[in-house]
């Protein structure tokens, strides 16, 4: 029975991997992105549940009502107070007894590994961000849950794209369906998802991708609203443009959320100059700048939807949303700068919805008559702060029209988002925030179209798979015997491994130089004597130096196997043992050229 097992156990692990090696095995992707949806969507449900349940408990306020766990406003001076900054030495000491590397957490992470390690996230990071994420927004830092959840995803996404053994290049494609589920079930938006995933971390648009990342968001989103109903995050009341008259005036509103978009990521930037103090010592600096903040402007303590919810309903006066929104713009960029590990996305809609409203307002002074309502300035504050900041025009527009479930949104949406985003990036010369951070970690973001393209697809969707492996030594009998399986290649074993590439018609031709008299004359000589072997190493062939390359890399990584060995052809080689190395095929750098020449064309 167990012979059996694994019998059908190693034809799975085999078999599918070979299908999904290249860039057109949807069905397969299309089964892993529905799971990795479920499976997302579960994670957000309980990470949500981490958050809420204790500060629905002990907030003051009713617990049934929506946001309850949001109300830090009721709490005492003293405990608002407090309670940042006990929260700032607690995640302060948790993130000095981790090694560097086990503090990066958020999008920026999730952007790391799939630039640099192929969306191979470890589970040791999702406890970490699981631990990290939770404990911000509960002690009232200026935090949002959608970076910890975007990372969460990402992670659970690509630990099950491991454990089932897929090549790297399905692995990237399932870290993706994690971000894009992530997003879709912490705001009931699965458009928007799909476009964040592939605008903001993938930074690609493949249609190959788009099926598993669209599955993903669609299963994430029926999951949470098992739990939380079909509404989504924000409760928008009928918005529209009431006269063309008002484009001027959102022009200019594009241009200043332009501006603070500019400056929110200037001050991240400029925080790196502490980079090299303590991770404790910064936590807790933030931690003390949290604390006037959080004692004379309390709706920024958490994540804020409370605050957001209120000022789309017009029920916030224009010197509160003026000093809120300054407010957390100010002390988010100080503190994620200065390394709390507290989420962008839900500060950005926080800015950009109050700043939005403000603006709206001073807009109705100039023109009662022509002025909307104070909710549709704020849901467009939203959408360009939030695209203007990321640098994701496209997601930023998604949300918008998802958030609102209002057609009318559209034509001043797209306006507004553009603008805003072309200010930010083209007047001031910002890039995304995402890539900023990057930048300041010493990384960098390659989106090139030839890397991109070589990350789809795996070196076992194109190696050759007609190879013998065969001794350096062997005696003609054998070597005639070798060349009845016709392989293309030989792969000459060493004491150590593989350690040459040789065309099988190269010693086709070796062998047919020998001429029968010679053989015969050599036979009569070396009679009763053990026959003379033949050294492959030592006879006229093109042979090429070798190294290794893993089964699951992608075109990508064996293009820099090249670089960094100098080596003429590459073995694609997997563990089927332990100490044992199984070898699938052969790929030469001019199967990449070719393969990628041929996509082009």
């Amino acid at each position: 029975m167990n012979n059996a097992w694994r019998q059908i156990s190693e034809k799975l692990t085999s078999a599918l991997p070979r299908r999904m090696s290249g860039a057109e095995s949807l069905p397969q992707l299309a089964i892993l992105g529905l799971l990795s949806g479920l499976v997302t969507g579960g994670v957000i449900l309980i990470f949500r549940l981490a958050i809420e349940w204790p500060l629905e408990h002990f907030l003051p306020g009713d617990s049934s009502e929506a946001f309850a766990s949001e109300t830090f406003e009721g709490l005492s001076f003293f405990a608002r107070g407090v309670l940042p900054l006990a929260g700032a030495v607690g995640l302060g000491l948790f993130l000095h007894s981790l090694a560097p590397k086990d503090r990066k957490v958020g999008v920026v992470h999730v952007m790391e590994r799939l630039n640099y390690h192929q969306g191979y996230v470890t589970a040791k990071s999702a406890f970490i961000q699981f631990i990290v994420g939770v404990l911000t927004v509960v002690s009232g830092q200026s935090a949002g849950r959608e970076g910890p959840a975007v990372h969460l995803g990402a992670a659970f996404s690509s630990l099950m794209g491991q454990w089932m053994r897929r090549p790297n290049n399905s692995i990237r494609t399932l870290v993706a369906c994690g971000c894009a589920a992530a997003i879709s079930a912490s705001f009931n938006t699965p458009i928007s998802g799909v476009i964040f995933a592939m605008e903001v971390v993938m930074m690609e648009y493949t249609i190959a991708g788009f099926t598993p990342i669209i599955l993903a968001a669609v299963s994430a989103a029926i999951v949470t609203q098992v739990v939380y109903g079909t509404d989504p995050a924000f409760s928008v009341p009928a918005l529209t443009m009431n006269s063309l008259l008002e484009i001027p005036w959102i022009l200019l509103m594009a241009v200043i959320i332009g501006i603070l978009a500019a400056s929110f990521i200037h001050i991240v930037d400029a925080m790196r100059r502490f980079n090299k103090q303590p991770i404790l010592l910064r936590v807790i600096a933030a931690g003390v700048l949290m604390v006037p903040v959080a004692v004379l402007v309390p709706q920024t303590m958490g994540i804020g939807y409370d605050t957001v919810n209120e000022t789309i309903n017009g029920e916030l006066g224009f010197w509160l949303l003026l000093s809120v929104g300054a407010a957390k713009l100010v002390i988010t960029a100080i503190t994620a700068g200065l390394g709390m590990p507290n989420s962008i996305i839900g500060p950005t809609l926080f800015m950009g919805a109050t700043l939005g409203g403000a603006l709206g307002l001073i807009g109705a002074e100039f023109s009662p008559a022509q002025a909307s309502n104070v909710g549709f300035y704020a849901t467009l504050g939203m959408g360009a702060m939030m695209g203007a900041v990321l640098q994701a025009p496209l997601a930023a527009l998604m949300a918008l029209i998802e958030l609102t479930r209002n057609p009318n949104i559209i034509l001043p949406g797209m306006l507004i988002i553009t603008s805003s985003t072309l200010i930010t990036s083209e007047a001031f010369g910002k890039k995304s925030l995402f890539l900023t951070m990057l930048k300041n970690q010493g990384l960098s973001y390659q989106s090139s179209p030839v890397i991109q393209a070589l990350r789809r697809v795996s070196v076992a969707a194109i190696m050759d798979k007609s190879i013998l492996r065969i001794n350096r030594h062997l005696t003609t009998e054998e070597a005639r015997k070798a060349l009845t399986a016709e392989p293309k290649w030989l792969v000459v074993e060493g004491s150590k491994g593989p350690t040459s590439l040789l065309p099988a018609v190269d010693l086709a031709r070796y062998l047919e130089d020998v001429s029968a008299e010679a053989e015969a004359e050599k036979a009569a000589e070396n009679k009763g004597k053990k026959t003379e072997s033949i050294d492959l190493i030592n006879i006229p062939a093109n042979r090429r130096d070798i190294a290794p390359v893993q089964y699951q890399a992608t075109l990508e990584e064996a293009l820099h196997a090249f670089e960094t060995t100098s080596a003429e052809a590459l073995y694609v080689q997997r563990q089927v043992a332990p100490m044992i190395q199984r070898v699938y095929g052969v790929l030469l750098k001019s199967d990449i050229e070719s393969y990628y020449q041929y996509r082009r064309s």
